[in-house]
This record gives C-alpha cells, structure tokens and sequence, in this order.
C-alpha cells in the first residue's frame, strides 16, 4: 500500500482553442527551453513507476486527453470513501531554488466543493529539508497547487518549524495548522472542460549577517494562459534553512472527513515541472480532432 494512501495557421489554430473553451499561448510568447523542464509525464499508459513516479500503487488512465490517448483519473464514488481508481504519487529532482508546473485539469460536470475555505488539496511541493516519504501536512515547507471553492490557490504551511530557532514563516499555528494562501480573485473552475493551470515559486533569499530571511519570493499563478495570481514579496524559508531547495513534487487529490459533497471525479494531463514558467500547449485537443 502506498504510504499516501493512509491520509491521507495561427488564425485557425486560434479559432479551434477557442470553440473547445481552450486558452492557447499566444506564438512567439516567452516559453521555458527543454533544459528548463525537469521532467514531464502525458499519463499516456499506467506504468509511471518506469518513469520516476514512486509511493503510488495503481493508476487509472483513460481517454478523452487534452493531447494523446490518455489522462489519469481520480474519483470519489461517494461522500465516504476515499479518492480512489488512481493513487497519490510522488517524483524527485534535481534540487533546484525556483520549480514550476504546468498541468491541465478537468472536474466531472456537476463538480461541488468542499463548502469551506479549505480543500480538495492536488498537488504539492516538498523540499530537501524533508525526506522523500514525508508527508505534506506537517513539513518544514509544503507549497500546494490547488482548486478551492472555484478559485486558483496558491498556498504554503511549514508546521514542523514550530520549535525551530527563528519559529513559523506562514503564520501561526491555528488548530495545530497554519498556511499562507494566494487565491485568485475571481472563480475560474466552474464547467467541466479542460483548463491549463501554472504555478511558479522561488525562494526567498536569506540576510544572514542581520540573521533575517528577504521577503523577495515570488509566487505566480497562471489560469489558461492568464495572470492571476503574483506575490513578489514573499518568505518561504527562515535563516534556519540556508540550503533549502525544492526537490519533490506529489499528486495526491484528497477531501478531508466530511468535506466530500457528493460522489465526483477529477482528471489531469501534460503535467511538467521546470524551473520557469513553461506555459500552454502550443496546440490544443479540439484541434488535434481536426486534422
């Protein structure tokens, strides 16, 4: 059993994206370079193991992609059960102080939410202070890449650093929790059609001869090729973390007890983490159709 498991031409090209409810980048827009990409996965076939996934036990890839043959499928069947038909999972890299990723992401028609200012959570990234089995809820960084109640959410929690010298940097503990959050300010996820969502963080650097941490992060959010989300002045890490870097990414879509409104499925696809922001497809599904 996984570890996870237990918690818990361009006028036409511009045209077909438009009829599908797809957002393309504009050609000639600033993309990140192939060394930029530190590894992709299209959920083509199950075997995810073979290609640097690990802690997961089974996946459920099925058709209707936003490019390819195939996505990967979470589901809730009902209001009591777990996420099931694919398992949370994890990949390493190489450690690096800016990641960012790009995915696509669909949610079954009829999609309801949690009705609080809280889950689902999806995917995540983990640091080098950390090790690579840690969970996410309790670590001395956690970044979370997230729908909540519609919005785009972009958040950090760094509980275990509660008894470290220099203490919290996202806030204090409110029942054993805490968190930053940088949410959109509109809804965007209200259909049941494929949408790119982006994320790009970087860490803060650190004053170490004042012994302070510079609020010089960043955190930028991306909704079909659309800015909405950006925070440059940001502090992930305190002085207690000098050699921090980002090194872990885990999928791992859950619904806290309760926070399940009815039974509901999720699928992702074209899913790549680089260092700088990598942008849309350069082509969509409804235009693949037509050719």
């Amino acid at each position: 059993m996984s570890r996870l498991a237990a918690w818990l031409p361009v006028a036409s090209l511009t045209f077909a994206c438009v009829a599908s409810g797809l957002a393309v980048e504009p050609i000639g827009k600033t993309r990140a370079k192939t060394e930029d990409i530190l590894f992709s996965e299209s959920f083509e076939d199950a075997h995810l193991a073979s290609r640097g996934w690990y802690d997961g036990t089974s996946f459920r890839i099925v058709g209707d992609a936003v490019a390819g043959t195939g996505c990967i499928e979470y589901e809730w069947p009902d209001r009591q059960s777990g996420v099931q038909g694919s398992s949370p999972v994890r990949h390493l890299f190489e450690p690096r102080d800016e990641v960012s990723i790009r995915f696509y992401l669909k949610l079954s028609k009829g999609w309801g939410w949690s009705g609080q200012n809280f889950h689902p959570h999806l995917t995540h990234f983990l640091t080098t202070e950390n090790s690579k089995w840690h969970g996410p809820a309790a670590s001395h960084l956690t970044l979370y890449i997230e729908p909540v109640g519609g919005k785009l959410r972009l958040a950090a929690q760094d509980i275990q650093n509660k008894d470290m010298p220099h203490g919290l940097t996202q806030g204090p503990l409110r029942g054993g929790y805490n968190g930053k959050f940088f949410d959109s300010k509109e809804v965007l996820f209200k259909d049941d059609q494929w949408h790119c969502v982006e994320a790009y963080f970087r860490l803060n650097t650190l004053d170490l001869q004042d012994d302070r941490p510079t609020p010089d992060g960043i955190v930028r959010g991306w909704f079909d090729g659309k800015l909405v989300v950006e925070q440059t002045d940001v502090v992930l890490r305190s002085i207690d973390f000098p050699k921090m870097k980002f090194n872990q990414f885990l999928m791992a879509p859950y619904f806290g007890p309760g926070l399940l409104p009815h039974a509901q499925k999720l699928w992702i696809d074209e899913l790549a983490v680089g260092t700088k922001r990598i942008g849309p497809l350069p082509v969509c599904k409804a235009h693949e159709k037509r050719q």
